[in-house]
């Protein structure tokens, strides 16, 4: 028979992100964030969709991706999965929607949010790591594009 602390203690990991995520989509509801938006899909807190809109003054101006977001049973102590679902060209984004973006891997940290990392998503639009390109051939291009650029 399995005491009832033990039971409170291997649900206590999916309560604790259950009530993280909750927590972050009231932010992020109630903060009215201008660009940026994120929903869970159907009944599935740990599977969301988002947007961002392109940042003004950039080749993205005027336009909104959707991306997926995949939240991991160990988050925030582990990144989610973000995926751009809107095809879109751009240095640190390959074809398949993947992203390279630092927070996202190697530092991420458990004070990232989602409204942080949809903030510096749309801000990597913007301004691209051509040092760390998923997409070789765009990164050629906006290096080209910025050696023209007055």
């Amino acid at each position: 028979m399995i005491s009832s602390d033990a039971t409170n203690t291997a649900a206590a990991p999916g309560a604790a992100v259950t009530k993280r995520l909750q927590s972050e989509l009231m932010q992020l509801m109630m903060s009215n964030t201008p660009g940026v938006s994120a929903f869970p899909e159907a009944d599935n807190l740990l599977s969301w969709a988002a947007t961002i809109e392109g940042p003004v003054g950039t080749v993205y101006e005027g336009l909104t991706y959707k991306l997926s977001m995949r939240f991991p049973m160990t988050y925030p102590y582990n990144a989610p999965t973000i995926k751009f679902e809107t095809p879109m060209y751009h240095p640190n984004v390959d074809t398949a929607g993947n992203i390279c973006l630092d927070i996202l891997k190697e530092k991420w940290s458990a004070v990232y949010n989602v409204q942080t990392v949809l903030l510096s998503l749309q801000s990597l639009l913007g301004e691209p790591n051509n040092d760390s390109p998923l997409n070789g051939q765009a990164a050629d291009l906006w290096c080209s594009i910025c050696l023209f650029d007055p």
